[in-house]
């Protein structure tokens, strides 16, 4: 039987959210996805879902969903992409047809060619071997490093001489991080840059517990740093953002807030606290989570197609924006 291929609606995210958790369970042993972070994706105000997310069904079950956005407004376009072992056919089909819209979708910006990434589990559900043919590569490696907590043990600590952490409580505040993270993540890779309002959006502003996020003064530097945390998942407390402008950097502010972030998770009632990060990461940060305690709890690669072109079976298939 064909597979039915549509695209998403956003009362699809119960049954999208119950096959990431599928996936889950077989990529990292338990599923830890939440119904609000597949919301907040879909309903994105640059999401598009008509032209920019495919599911795909055999018979009455959903089986694979694919989702694509730009934060580029270049050539750089995203995807995700998520499908059950068995039906690595239905992975070929979302699969071409997220490749033709994101060269459709770059060109639409200007580009001549689309620079796609994809990111997936080191032991992802996907058959690999499918990316592999049509000439993607791995070129990124990034680490979900996790941490347990204990209310006794992980208290607020104090912060060093000249050094003062105040919460992120004003609309000012707001701003403030904004900047902070568009200067301290400038030189990460893939950062895209993006303006205040997009980057509400793209955290899901409505739904962040703003005395989670913390704001880093250092004296003679004045706002250095800011910590931007969440409590909102089930399965663990999560660091979402940390930096600290180069010009700070090496007087533990970065140690200091991810302390107080643990303590502050850890008065809350929570027994986890999880972020990721780029394995590559030229600030030194994997070592300073291993100095405090976190250690990997599943590795993401990140997967990369340059496409100058319709891959030839979008063609005779007659795939294209489903």
């Amino acid at each position: 039987m064909p597979y039915l291929i549509r695209s998403v609606a956003l009362a699809d995210a119960p049954a999208v959210t119950e096959l990431m958790n599928e996936v889950d369970l077989i990529e990292i042993g338990r599923p830890e996805t939440d119904l609000h972070i597949v919301e907040a994706d879909l309903k994105h105000p640059e999401a598009d879902l008509e032209r920019n997310s495919w599911l795909a069904f055999d018979g009455g079950r959903l089986v694979a969903y694919g989702l694509l956005w730009d934060e580029s407004e270049g050539e750089r376009i995203d995807i995700d992409q998520y499908v059950l072992p068995d039906h690595q056919e239905a992975a070929r089909l979302l699969l071409t047809s997220m490749e033709a819209r994101a060269l459709e979708k770059a060109r639409e910006n200007g580009a001549e060619r689309a620079v796609v990434h994809l990111h997936l589990n080191v032991r992802p559900t996907l058959d690999t071997e499918l990316l592999r043919a049509r000439d993607w590569n791995v070129v990124r490696r990034y680490h979900v490093l996790r941490r347990p907590l204990d209310a006794a043990q992980d208290v607020a600590p104090e912060p060093p001489a000249g050094v003062r952490l105040r919460p992120c409580a004003t609309e000012a505040d707001r701003v403030r991080v904004h900047e902070l993270y568009q200067d301290t993540f400038a030189e990460h890779f893939d950062h895209q840059p993006r303006a205040y309002r997009q980057w509400l959006n793209d955290i899901d502003a409505e739904g962040v517990d703003w005395s989670l996020v913390w704001i880093a003064d250092v004296e003679g530097f004045g706002d250095a740093g800011f910590l931007l945390a969440r409590d909102d998942r089930e399965a663990m407390g999560w660091i979402r953002s940390l930096g600290v402008r180069r010009e700070a950097r090496g007087r533990g502010v970065a140690g200091l807030m991810l302390r107080h972030a643990f303590a502050a998770f850890a008065a809350r009632g929570r027994d986890s606290v999880g972020l990721g990060v780029d394995t590559s990461n030229a600030t030194g940060a994997p070592a300073l989570y291993a100095r405090h305690g976190m250690t990997v709890h599943y590795a993401v690669d990140t997967w990369e197609a340059v496409l100058r072109q319709a891959y030839p079976d979008a063609v005779s298939q007659g795939i294209g924006s489903v």
